[in-house]
């Protein structure tokens, strides 16, 4: 037979286990099966979720309350009914010209048409053909002064002469390439003057000249021309740099 101090301290322990119920948080299963639409910042009960659960959850936008969530309407054609939602964005291909062919193209020019309004006689020497008006001389690569044509950008060029003979007198004159004859341009004497021309390609170094020469006196050489019309003219220009492709 149980004595009263056992009875007294069995009254004491239920006494101290049902005041340990009372601060517990009961449980409600309703609510649980639901944690997953709660905001969990929220909730006083987020803490006690398994983080396990929460990471498994997918990231969705909730701040623009005019997008609508796409995973709620599986079987539309949304974002693409929505296009104002989703920008679009066009692909437009830009093709630099300079990486296909290297540098860009660059422009070489160089021109020079002179005329002489004045004739011409032979004397005891070679004379250089000098011209004295000036139609075109792109860079100053024809020297008015000399008559010549000095090469500052190497390569091919085309030249041509013109002149008009005298009657009853020789033409002879040359075009020359530093001191060396390339052409001649003649005509023999005749009771009747008629208009000449000769014309060359020539390819040209830096430094090379190109001028045209009245043979010496040996014998009665002219050409002809006054101061109304133009009866000689020199041209010459660019066809192809050295070094372009």
């Amino acid at each position: 037979m149980m004595g009263r101090g056992a009875i007294v301290g069995w009254i004491i322990l239920l006494l101290q286990v049902e005041a340990g119920d009372l601060y517990r948080t009961p449980y409600n299963q309703e609510q649980d099966q639901n944690r997953d639409r709660t905001d969990l910042r929220t909730d006083p009960r987020g803490y006690h979720i398994d983080t396990s659960e929460v990471r498994g959850k997918e990231c969705r936008r909730c701040c623009d309350p005019r997008e609508k969530d796409p995973h709620l309407y599986p079987d539309t054609d949304y974002p693409q009914s929505h296009p104002h939602l989703y920008p679009q964005y066009h692909v437009t291909p830009h093709i630099n010209i300079t990486i296909l062919k290297g540098q860009p193209l660059r422009l070489y020019r160089v021109a020079h048409p002179e005329w002489r309004k004045k004739a011409i006689q032979s004397n005891d020497y070679y004379q250089t053909l000098v011209f004295d008006t000036e139609v075109i001389n792109l860079y100053r690569h024809f020297n008015m002064f000399t008559g010549k044509f000095y090469c500052y950008l190497p390569g091919i060029y085309y030249f041509s002469l013109n002149v008009h003979t005298w009657n009853q007198k020789e033409t002879y004159v040359h075009v020359m390439h530093n001191e060396k004859e390339v052409v001649i341009l003649y005509a023999q004497p005749s009771d009747r003057s008629i208009m000449q021309s000769q014309s060359v390609m020539l390819q040209l170094e830096a430094g090379d000249q190109v001028w045209v020469r009245l043979f010496k006196g040996e014998r009665e050489n002219a050409l002809f021309s006054d101061d109304y019309d133009t009866y000689i003219t020199f041209n010459g220009h660019l066809i192809k740099p050295t070094g372009e492709g």
